[in-house]
């Protein structure tokens, strides 16, 4: 006898979830202050943007996009690089409620994404002739949780005004 995911009523409902495609939807890179730039002693502070979000593009198929914006400044402020990339991935899910959709979209689907964005924007560092740019890894549960809490905040703001 094999055992199977049922309820009571024998519906078999399971979420399912699937990576159809990676790409990248946007791309640039700026050096404004080059050639100069490359005389000076590389001590950049570097400032990194980060956003995501989703798009519904039929029944159980998703797009999700996570737009990074790293800008590098030298010590006088002035921009050394600036680096935009939004990497997208089309995901298939399938069998979820709105709650784990949602954090699904939005923490996990930009969890897969990150380390294509990470490799592309060091790849483009490096041939913008700057030394490596290894992004730090980025808790995506954290930041959708904060979203959430500001969100429910902003929320209860509105009813009570």
């Amino acid at each position: 006898m094999s055992e199977q995911d049922s309820s009571a009523d024998g519906d078999q409902t399971s979420a399912q979830f699937a990576l159809q495609r990676i790409y990248i939807k946007d791309l640039s890179f700026e050096s404004p202050r080059s050639p100069q730039a490359f005389k000076q002693q590389w001590q950049p502070q570097i400032n990194l943007e980060l956003n995501s979000s989703n798009t519904r593009i039929d029944e159980n198929l998703f797009e999700v996009v996570l737009s990074l914006t790293i800008t590098a400044n030298n010590e006088d402020e002035e921009v050394i690089f600036l680096a935009e990339l939004q990497q997208a991935g089309i995901f298939h899910i399938q069998g979820l409620a709105e709650e784990p959709l949602a954090q699904t979209l939005g923490s996990f689907c930009p969890n897969v994404l990150f380390p294509y964005a990470r490799e592309t924007i060091d790849s483009l560092v490096t041939k913008g002739s700057f030394p490596p740019l290894m992004l730090a890894p980025v808790n995506f549960d954290a930041i959708y949780a904060e979203t959430m809490k500001r969100r429910a905040e902003q929320s209860a703001q509105q009813q009570t005004h």
